[in-house]
């Protein structure tokens, strides 16, 4: 199991900030996927889209891909709060999620940083809510590895 967070004291992440949080955890593709919504529940999250990118690929362009799901996430409370500060932030909602197939048994889950993809925007309060968020989806990602850690 390892796990990939921002770290605001590492000399690489003042160079440049990741755009996403990782863990890679030792369990069946499906697993993964069951305990991540899981864990995402438990931070207020529920799953809004599901989309399968081995089976579109297939299907749209005949191309073999691993097993690949993105997750679209949301905690509405946190939504609206981003909603009332910014209108246009919906264009980045909802916030996604990864579980992907890296080698038999091994699976890796990864989050978008919100702060990361909020530079973008020239607000402070909507900077704040971001870190929220990123504090929420943080110990979605954290709770994965010390789950794996116990497993």
């Amino acid at each position: 199991m390892t796990s990939e967070t921002n770290d605001p004291n590492s000399q690489e992440d003042e160079l440049i900030m990741k755009y996403y949080m990782a863990a890679t955890i030792q369990t069946s593709f499906d697993e993964a996927i069951e305990r991540t919504e899981a864990a995402l529940k438990t931070e207020g999250f529920g799953v809004l889209t599901r989309v399968d990118i081995q089976k579109t690929l297939k299907s749209k362009i005949g191309a073999d891909f691993r097993p690949y799901i993105i997750l679209g996430a949301c905690n509405p409370t946190l939504a609206h709060h981003a909603l009332q500060l910014e209108d246009k932030v919906g264009t980045m909602l909802p916030c996604n999620i990864i579980v992907q197939q890296k080698a038999e048994g091994e699976i890796e889950v990864a989050a978008i940083d919100p702060v990361a993809s909020m530079q973008a925007i020239n607000n402070a309060d909507l900077t704040k809510a971001a870190h929220a968020v990123r504090d929420k989806l943080s110990q979605v990602i954290d709770s994965l590895s010390e789950s794996d850690d116990h497993v």
